[in-house]
């Protein structure tokens, strides 16, 4: 399906994630999208294949899943030592998750725009994206609410709000972020890998 070094960091980051997690039902909850991700390029690799860039991301963006997973995002070690060093009030790790939302998402997006001739023009595919990438993480906001209503103990864990009034806005914000930093970053890297890359197929 993808290059093998891929899936060896794929399989090795989900067994280290589901190895005594911290807490097993918000280790599901935060993995769960990993593992319909992993589906999906699955069941779409021989027809759609994506480009190097993207499934690559795409990796970055579960193994981010995956880590939060483990520990639960309110205290990956990554997040407290940088809440340490800088001074900050909170663990911040789970808005690298949220940056992520943004900044991966945008670029497939833009790959299914740019292949499948959804739009014309860069400034309408640019702005369509990002409006992409605001819905999902949108309506991710509304799944976190609907499980948290549902899962009872385990809706602070999963939330990870830690006491942030904003936590949902911030959220947001941060993938509104990531999804602009994404197509002024990796435009010229994708168009590049896009032009060398075979056209899906008409059937």
């Amino acid at each position: 399906m993808t290059h093998p070094l891929w899936q060896m960091i794929f399989w090795s980051v989900l067994i280290w994630s589901g190895w005594q997690p911290k807490d097993m039902l918000t280790w599901f909850l935060e993995v769960f999208p990993a593992l319909i991700g992993y589906g999906v390029l699955l069941a779409t690799h021989r027809r759609f294949a994506l480009t190097p860039l993207i499934t690559w991301l795409i990796l970055l963006h579960m193994v981010i899943l995956m880590v939060g997973g483990h520990y639960t995002y309110a205290e990956v070690p990554l997040g407290d030592w940088v809440r340490d060093v800088l001074g900050q009030s909170r663990n911040n790790y789970d808005k690298l998750g949220h940056f992520a939302q943004g900044f991966v998402p945008a670029l497939i997006a833009r790959e299914l725009f740019v292949r499948l001739r959804v739009v014309n023009g860069r400034g309408w595919t640019g702005f369509l994206v990002v409006c992409v990438c605001l819905a999902i993480s949108a309506f991710y906001e509304l799944i976190e609410w609907w499980v948290a209503l549902a899962s009872g103990e385990a809706a602070e864990a999963f939330l990870g709000m830690q006491g942030y009034v904003w936590d949902t806005q911030s959220d947001m914000f941060l993938a509104l972020i990531g999804a602009i930093c994404a197509l002024f970053a990796l435009t010229g890297l994708h168009d590049r890998q896009l032009a060398q890359w075979a056209e899906p197929s008409s059937e």
